[in-house]
């Protein structure tokens, strides 16, 4: 198996944990890292296991879907509150299961990793995403 890893840095994004018994229950944000490691057993033609020039549908996802946005848990308290301020347009939230960076990593496997496999009609997939909250916290997510 080859591996190979492509980071995306720099994404202003904010979250909440709403069951935080600290300052976490508060809207904050950070900036985030994403690092995807790739693996095939086989290359392409090019010898890569995937073109990181061909990544572009990753980078769009993460600019629609993270940049400038909030992460909730899809089971906070205060949903319908967070929904109308989006309706005004106050913010763009991302309701996921669980808002932490563990539970982000987790979400971005999810989402990515179809995406991966079928760009590469089944020949990569994603072996890990490792998150950053900043430069101090990460999570990583190996199914």
């Amino acid at each position: 198996m080859l591996t190979c890893s492509k980071t995306y840095r720099d994404i202003p994004l904010g979250h909440r944990q709403p069951f935080h018994p600290g300052r976490c229950s508060l809207i904050h944000g950070h900036n985030w890292a994403i690092r995807i490691t790739f693996a095939a057993d086989r290359v392409d033609p090019n010898g890569f296991v995937v073109d990181f020039g061909e990544l572009h549908y990753l980078k769009d996802w993460i600019d629609q879907n993270l940049d400038h946005a909030c992460v909730f848990s899809a089971t906070d308290p205060l949903r319908s509150r967070i929904e109308e301020m989006a309706a005004d347009g106050l913010l763009k939230p991302l309701f996921i299961d669980n808002a932490s960076c563990e539970g982000l990593a987790c979400h971005l496997y999810e989402t990515f990793n179809p995406m991966v496999t079928a760009d590469t009609e089944g020949r990569a997939h994603i072996l890990s995403i490792d998150l950053e909250e900043d430069s101090r916290n990460s999570a990583t997510y190996t199914p």
